[in-house]
């Protein structure tokens, strides 16, 4: 499954016809009700990426034509004058660009440069004027009310405590969304060029490390500037401490470390079961701060993708979540329903159509995180050395997406590693790995992913077929450091 990174950029909000208002109705005998007259109401709110299916074809779209015709819609005649004139012609949603449909590694939507607050701007204004509407709206309702209840003399009940005196468990959503928020920061990342972007981290130690992914602050690695910012709104500036692209982790270091942080406590993500419920805190579109609920969809999933300047892919056996994520939400924890770290949310699927006139898309329930027992050791790695340290085979295998296994080329001077672990269990060019342990392994990338779970040293037992019998062997996984 090939998938994008989760992008940066907000994008505006499309443009929209007015909903049509009702004609008046002939006046009705005092005492009953107007006949046909539509109920008042609000018009609905809409919201606001590795693109493809799972049959590997693009699955890039746009919305059904239709759609918006179907809210407002009255029974009673409309007035000649509706509807009114057409809006200016605006961009379709999507025309912003779809990604290509291609294999492992696809691209994801690069971070809008941070010059420029245009667009910052009018996400502000059009917030605003979302809220200035509802406030409208409760205003009116409250005037209707009230002279509603003057005429009749009908009461209202109120509650016995507010909002803010409410008891909220541990085990509740609202409970741990309050102990883990204090714990997690959002990043701002800005290269020497002036370009950036925002993801999210959490607090892995009291030493003031942030765990989060590796695309989220690549574009500062050599001399940029990164902020962290805690939802107290105190800002921190950071700096990179190591950063592993092939398994998509990075850790951060707080400069000038307070000393009352609280790092988030870490779950065993080898212990999580599909249908355990899922906690995201994340910043998705730059919206910081916010929570999300679902649950885990499925286990082992096999991604690649990458943070699209060319360079090597990154690959997990992710945790797949349906809890909404959406960019912005990357580095991000992913929490079990007490509150334990068991990922860092990293990637989405989706369909290419971005919606709000551009290409960046958001959530469709298909979320990827890193489980939290291989990122806690290539973050530790990271802290002592400042380097990622990767476990290998040994041998080169095709990348190509296929169904059938991870075949061991015989391309290159020396595919298998003169004196590894492949070399000495016998395995040779042309051999397709169909088995990793009790893993099923159906191309490359799944292979990769799957040894990225272990760490060196492991003993694994190989299943392959050769001249169309299969063969079993056990070997001991060396070690690569770097990611070059």
């Amino acid at each position: 499954m090939s998938t994008e990174n989760e992008g940066t950029a907000v994008p505006p909000a499309p443009s929209a016809p007015p909903v049509p208002v009702d004609a008046p109705a002939a006046p009705a005998p005092q005492g009953q009700p107007p006949q046909g007259q539509a109920p008042q109401g609000q018009a609905p709110q809409g919201p606001g990426p590795y693109a493809q299916d799972p049959q590997g074809q693009s699955a890039h779209g746009q919305g059904a034509p239709g759609d918006a015709a179907r809210h407002g819609v009255s029974s009673s005649a409309p007035d000649p004058s509706w509807p009114p004139p057409p809006p200016p012609a605006s961009p379709p949603y999507g025309d912003g660009g779809s990604g290509s449909g291609g294999g492992w590694g696809s691209s994801y939507q690069q971070p809008a440069p941070k010059s420029g607050r245009g667009r910052g701007g009018l996400v502000a204004a059009i917030l605003a004027a979302a809220l200035a509407a509802g406030g409208l709206g409760g205003g009116l309702g409250y005037t209707l009310a009230k002279n509603n209840d003057e005429n009749t003399g009908s009461t209202t009940v109120s509650a016995s405590t507010s909002g803010g005196d409410v008891k909220r468990d541990p085990g509740t959503v609202a409970g741990v969304a309050a102990k883990a928020l204090p714990s997690t920061v959002t990043i701002e990342a800005e290269s020497n060029s002036g370009e950036g972007g925002t993801g999210t981290g959490f607090v892995f130690d009291k030493q003031g490390h942030i765990v989060t992914n590796n695309h989220v602050v690549a574009g500062a690695v050599d001399g940029g500037k990164l902020t962290a910012t805690f939802p107290s709104g105190k800002k921190y500036d950071a700096e990179v401490v190591g950063h592993a692209q092939g398994y998509d982790v990075a850790v951060i270091k707080l400069k000038n470390t307070p000393g009352d942080l609280k790092p988030l406590t870490l779950g065993d993500s080898d212990k999580v079961a599909v249908g355990d419920a899922t906690i995201a805190i994340g910043a998705p579109f730059g919206l910081s701060d916010t929570v999300t609920t679902g649950i885990i969809s499925a286990k082992n999933r096999p991604v690649a993708s990458s943070d699209g300047t060319g360079s090597q892919a990154s690959y997990m056996s992710a945790l797949q979540t349906d809890a909404s994520i959406n960019p912005g939400n990357s580095g991000g924890p992913l929490l079990d329903a007490q509150g334990n770290v068991i990922g860092i949310n990293s990637a989405i699927q989706s369909t290419g159509n971005g919606g709000f006139g551009t290409g960046q898309s958001g959530s469709i329930g298909l979320g990827f995180a890193i489980p939290i027992n291989q990122a806690e050791y290539v973050a530790q790695e990271l802290i002592k050395t400042g380097k990622p340290v990767y476990a290998k085979i040994g041998a080169s295998v095709s990348l190509d997406d296929s169904s059938g296994g991870a075949q061991i080329t015989d391309q290159g001077t020396a595919p298998v590693e003169p004196g590894g672990p492949a070399a000495k269990a016998g395995l040779k060019p042309g051999d397709v790995i169909t088995k990793l342990d009790d893993r099923v392994i159906d191309s490359g990338p799944t292979l990769i992913g799957e040894i990225w779970t272990h760490k060196p040293g492991d003993k694994v037992t190989i299943t392959y077929e050769r001249g169309g019998k299969e063969h079993t062997v056990d070997l001991t996984l060396g070690s690569r450091v770097g990611d070059n």
